[in-house]
């Protein structure tokens, strides 16, 4: 049990330790334009260890964004573009024939980096999507007889394109929720359009990203989002949150019942948590309050809670289920 001046250390430490988030915002802020709210929760995904899926039409900066994150960490960067005719060893790694030492030697994939921008993962069949989930999940990849440790920090940022669903292979639900959080990206405003009209027309080459944040600062501020105190008030209501998700009925919600086939996974509470831990941390405080749970909920259960065909008929999406959620469920 954390004690109040337990909390007000840890609360010191974190303002010094979080000046990196800033820095970051600052540096992704030369090149990309108006995504605030995509760069946040890419930088949550860092401090919690946990996968991001962006979802938004074509043009919105998430491929910019990603690879921008990478050079401003200096860290490792792999791209892989999904397509149709990809293979599971074009992910992970093969071992293939050395003529001049007779032997089979590995050779490693492009899952061997710090950061993995999977774009458009939607486009490539089950088999590649699956291999990459699984090294998500596990954090190491078999190949041959032998198993190798992916690095650290391991962070898959996958994009997917909602509108164009022909020749494309929709993520199932139980992989969906190996992501973290699902961050749905929307057009810029009006003036931050201008803006971009602006810096493209005018020919002249943009600034580019500087590496201004190293490993061991973001491993460091990693094991401080750890630390935030999360009174036992809050971790109760982010239990009856995801418990609403499951048995509406019980938390005021009934008309809700039929519009939800399944609820989130425990792995929906632990997400929510961590999420709430690292939106805490961004905001220089070492306690968790129930706004930073609130401000997170929308991008951990949207792709967690499941919609019955009845929804779909009448157009009721996840997060107006889980902005009704957040409405009704008592707050401590």
């Amino acid at each position: 049990m954390q004690t109040g001046e337990d909390i007000r250390r840890l609360n010191e430490q974190i303002q010094q330790a979080a000046g990196f988030v800033e820095v970051l915002r600052e540096e992704l802020g030369k090149v990309v334009v108006g995504q605030q709210y995509m760069v946040d929760r890419l930088l949550i995904g860092l401090l919690s260890n946990g996968h991001v899926l962006l979802e938004g039409v074509p043009g919105l900066a998430k491929t910019l964004t990603i690879k921008s994150l990478a050079q401003a960490v200096a860290a490792k960067f792999s791209r892989i573009q999904f397509t149709p005719d990809l293979l599971p060893a074009d992910v992970v790694g093969t071992m293939i024939y050395n003529q001049q030492s007779h032997e089979f030697v590995v050779r490693k994939g492009p899952v061997f980096a710090n950061f993995i921008l999977a774009d458009e993962i939607n486009r490539a069949p089950a088999k590649v999507q699956s291999a990459l989930l699984e090294a998500m999940q596990e954090r190491q990849v078999t190949i041959g007889d032998k198993t190798y440790q992916l690095d650290d920090p391991f962070l898959v940022l996958a994009t997917q394109n909602p509108q164009e669903q022909e020749g494309t292979y929709p993520l199932p639900e139980a992989q969906v929720d190996r992501f973290m959080l699902k961050v749905v990206v929307g057009y810029p405003d009006k003036k931050d359009e201008q803006m971009i009209i602006r810096q493209q027309v005018q020919g002249i080459k943009g600034p580019s990203v500087n590496a201004v944040v190293r490993v061991h600062e973001l491993l460091k501020g990693r094991e401080l989002t750890k630390q935030v105190y999360m009174d036992e008030k809050i971790e109760q209501y982010i239990v009856d949150i995801v418990f609403a998700t499951r048995f509406p009925d019980q938390y005021g919600l009934a008309k809700m019942k039929r519009f939800i086939s399944f609820g989130g996974s425990p792995r929906a509470s632990i997400s929510l948590a961590l999420a709430a831990k690292a939106h805490a941390f961004m905001q220089k405080r070492g306690f968790v309050i129930p706004d930073d749970v609130k401000a997170i909920s929308k991008d951990v259960l949207r792709h967690r809670v499941g919609l019955t065909y009845e929804a779909e008929a009448e157009n009721i999406a996840s997060e107006q289920i889980v902005e009704d959620i957040i409405r009704t469920v008592q707050v401590p």
